[in-house]
């Protein structure tokens, strides 16, 4: 009888794990609030005004424009593209984060277009905007698709000579900036902005669990790492972002909020310390994440400026 109790308690607390793995990665890695084009146009409209009335320009003027991309494992990807307001070859490669698109990530567009003179690149990631995808890969499967798309980039704006970009990434497009640094070298990418990234999947996953539910890493992350694994080939200690720009010669601007609740600001600083010169670290004060150029938008611009001078 204890026997059967005891076997019954086990397959009680599998099932449990179990369930409670699906949901968190589903919670997770499944959210497909990032493809609602509408909501990304809304929040832009309420967060950045100005920013949504030049969009609207650039659509009707048709400088704004859409391309897509069949991946080497048959998937579909889009991307937002527009030239700058005078030729050039200086190209910036724009990465948004979590559950967001390229319409939204229009607003570090008009950094780099209106401000800088750039022209510049937005693809939607996998699973998010028009770009097809079933579960989110928080930055780590996704460098492979930027390892596709650069070329084609590259190609849009170059003229004799290759363009000379550089790749900007948010949140998860900061963790997917700082992968692709650690992955295939190409000439014409000449440096990388990560904006609020984290150091690893695992330690943003755990970093959630602990502080938005109170629950300790054992034994939920490891079956949930190890479900991820098997559904979408990769863990959460595998899509380690500091191991990948320990690889990275090229200059590398670090940029995190100093009241960042979401990726919690400590996270830079291993990342820093990884990453071989060149790089620049600047710790936004009072900002939370990734908004340090809704709030300092004339500071963000004179570090970037500056950060992209001294190539």
């Amino acid at each position: 009888m204890f026997k059967a109790l005891g076997i019954c308690l086990v397959v009680v607390v599998i099932l449990a794990i179990t369930g409670g793995s699906v949901y968190m990665l589903h919670f997770s890695l499944g959210d497909s609030s990032g493809r609602d084009s509408l909501l990304a146009e809304q929040r832009l409209s309420e967060e950045y005004p100005h920013i949504k009335v030049w969009a609207d320009s650039l659509r009707r003027t048709h400088v704004i424009r859409d391309t897509f991309m069949t991946t080497n494992d048959g998937r579909q990807l889009h991307a937002l593209y527009a030239a700058a307001p005078s030729p050039t070859r200086k190209t910036a490669f724009v990465i948004h984060g979590y559950t967001c698109n390229a319409v939204y990530y229009l607003y570090i567009g008009y950094l780099f277009r209106e401000t800088l003179g750039m022209n510049i690149f937005i693809p939607d990631l996998h699973a998010h905007g028009q770009s097809d995808g079933r579960m989110i890969q928080m930055g780590w499967k996704d460098a492979d698709d930027m390892l596709e798309w650069l070329p084609l980039c590259n190609d849009l704006f170059r003229d004799s000579l290759d363009a000379e970009i550089v790749v900007h990434g948010t949140s998860m497009g900061g963790a997917t900036a700082m992968n692709l640094s650690g992955k295939e070298d190409m000439e014409y990418v000449k440096a990388y902005i990560e904006d609020s990234g984290y150091t690893s999947v695992w330690d943003e996953f755990s970093y959630e669990l602990s502080d938005g539910f109170g629950l300790p890493e054992i034994p939920l992350m490891y079956t949930t790492s190890a479900l991820c694994k098997l559904l979408n080939g990769w863990s959460f200690g595998e899509a380690n972002s500091v191991e990948m720009v320990k690889r990275c010669l090229k200059p590398m601007l670090f940029i995190h909020s100093d009241n960042d609740k979401f990726v919690p600001s400590w996270m830079v600083h291993p990342l820093y310390e990884a990453k071989p010169e060149p790089k620049t670290l600047w710790i936004v004060p009072k900002s939370a994440h990734h908004e340090a150029y809704r709030d300092y938008p004339e500071e963000y611009a004179r570090r970037v400026r500056e950060f992209l001078g001294k190539l």
